[in-house]
């Protein structure tokens, strides 16, 4: 039987970390090359035939504009690729939502692409890394997984990139994801999806662009100054997300400093600092010409309206309307 070809790219993350103890607490991420994680992996048994590339080997702190424009083209190449089944991409997991976002937004849907890390180092006492490696490996390889945008495989769950955020500090079930939930169960041997394929034969939905303009994400908080826009603005932000109170809520000199900057043509969300639940749209953003972030957490509001911008939308119903079909 001929064995699946999945492409995989590595960039550290505390999937290739190491303590150096198996019972101490910290740890130095990205010390594991991609070729010995392969290796390690040989070992289970499974079938797949994996191809290592090694983009990088850091803590996901550090990831940025240089490494995603790298990923995308490898991607983008794995893509054309008639050998290629699925591509896997090893990453950490404090910004492993971003990433995933963004190549989501990027990437055709014609094959899966799945990102996968790790809550403890390879040495460490109860280590995830190897089990959510080869569950990365069963999604990859399955036919059913294109057509759903970028997925994250964490903690036996299969989560869509639209959807998954990391919500704890340390569990190894520590993404969730909002509205939908995972869609999928797997496990090194098996692999069960919870509805149909949504995005099948979709193109990319934006063009891909290394240099995107500048987005500010506003934390709320009581007391909050008009001065926190102002500065914004003053290292030239192109736009703004509001990581509100409550439903995208903020003081009142912070809603009348954003409308102004609107004013001047910079486009601001409304999202919210609440792990969960919609920000919808309300009176004042249609006087104000807000955009509600709808499902959209911060982190993930600021890369789509980067995307937007940088692909020349920049009228706020526009914006919204891509915000709302997320």
């Amino acid at each position: 039987m001929k064995q699946t070809h999945i492409k995989v790219f590595a960039t550290g993350g505390t999937i290739a970390g190491v303590a150096g103890s198996a019972t101490r607490k910290d740890y130095r991420p990205g010390q594991i090359g991609i070729d010995d994680f392969v290796s390690e992996i040989a070992k289970i048994g499974l079938t797949a035939r994996l191809e290592g590339q090694q983009f990088a080997n850091i803590g996901s702190e550090d990831m940025g504009p240089e490494l995603w424009a790298r990923l995308h083209v490898a991607a983008t190449e794995a893509m054309a690729d008639d050998e290629c089944a699925g591509i896997i991409i090893t990453h950490g997991t404090d910004t492993a939502e971003e990433t995933a976002f963004l190549l989501d937004q990027t990437l055709a849907t014609t094959k899966p692409v799945v990102l996968v890390g790790a809550m403890r180092a390879a040495d460490a006492v109860g280590s995830d890394g190897m089990r959510n490696f080869a569950n990365a490996i069963r999604v990859a390889g399955d036919a059913d997984a294109a057509g759903r945008g970028v997925l994250l495989v964490m903690s036996d769950r299969v989560f869509a990139a639209r959807d998954a955020r990391k919500a704890h500090t340390e569990n190894v079930d520590a993404f969730k994801g909002y509205p939908r939930g995972p869609v999928g169960h797997v496990t090194p041997t098996s692999l069960e999806w919870f509805g149909p394929a949504w995005r099948e034969g979709e193109a990319a939905r934006y063009a891909f662009f290394k240099d995107m303009p500048k987005v500010s994400i506003l934390y709320a908080y009581a007391g909050m100054s008009p001065d926190n826009v102002a500065q914004a603005l003053g290292g030239e932000a192109k736009g703004l997300v509001l990581a509100g109170f409550g439903h995208g809520n903020a003081p009142r000199g912070i809603r009348d400093a954003l409308a102004r900057a609107v004013e001047q043509g910079v486009p601001v969300v409304r999202a919210s600092r609440v792990d969960e639940g919609l920000v919808d749209r309300e009176p004042e953003d249609d006087t104000a010409n807000f955009v509600a972030a709808r499902a959209l957490n911060p982190a993930r509001a600021r890369i789509l309206l980067q995307l937007l911008l940088a692909n020349g939308i920049t009228d706020p119903v526009r914006i919204q309307s891509e915000f709302s079909r997320r």
